[in-house]
C-alpha cells in the first residue's frame, strides 16, 4: 500500500473521491528501478497500470535493426493503460530511461473494484481514454515531423 495523499497529488487521480483514492493506494506498491529496466515487453499480458513518481520511462518498439524509443513520460504520468483495457496485452514495451520511482496498481482488484463502484471505473477510464488520446496526438505529430524530413 501506498499514501493515498502521494496519489492525491498527481491529475490523473483528479475526479476521484478519498474513499476511491484510498482503494487506489491499496491495490498499490511503490518501486524503484534502476536505468534500462524493463517494465514489460510487447505481446505480455499486463497486470499493472504505473505512474511515475520520479524518473523517466520510454515506450519502446523493436524494429529488424534496433530499438526506438516511441515516446517518453516522465512525473506525474502513467503507462502501462493496456492493463485495464480487455485484452491487457502489451502494444509496446517499456524500460527505464533514467533510475525510477514508481507506484505499480494491481488492475485485477481494481476491476474488480470497478464492478462494485462504476462510477470510480468511469472516472479512471475516462482518465485512462485521455492519455490514450494524448499518446496518438503525440504520435501523430512525431508521425508528420518524420514526414516532413
Amino acid at each position: 500500500m501506498v499514501s493515498p495523499e502521494l496519489l492525491r497529488r498527481y491529475p490523473f487521480f483528479s475526479g476521484l473521491r478519498m474513499d476511491q483514492i484510498v482503494v487506489l493506494a491499496k491495490a498499490a506498491e511503490e518501486m524503484s528501478v534502476c536505468k534500462d529496466f524493463t517494465f514489460f515487453k510487447e505481446g505480455e499480458e499486463l497486470h499493472y497500470l504505473y505512474l511515475v513518481v520520479e524518473g523517466e520511462v520510454g515506450t519502446v518498439m523493436k524494429l529488424p535493426q534496433k530499438e526506438v524509443i516511441i515516446s517518453t513520460v516522465g512525473t506525474g504520468d502513467v503507462f502501462g493503460w493496456s492493463a485495464l483495457v480487455p485484452p491487457t496485452i502489451a502494444t509496446a514495451a517499456t524500460r527505464a530511461l533514467t533510475p525510477c520511482r514508481v507506484v505499480a496498481f494491481d488492475c485485477k482488484a481494481l476491476r474488480r473494484r470497478f464492478e462494485d463502484d462504476c462510477l470510480f471505473g468511469y472516472i479512471i477510464m475516462q482518465n485512462i481514454a485521455q492519455v490514450i488520446r494524448k499518446r496518438l496526438q503525440d504520435l501523430r505529430l512525431e508521425t508528420l515531423a518524420y514526414i516532413a524530413e
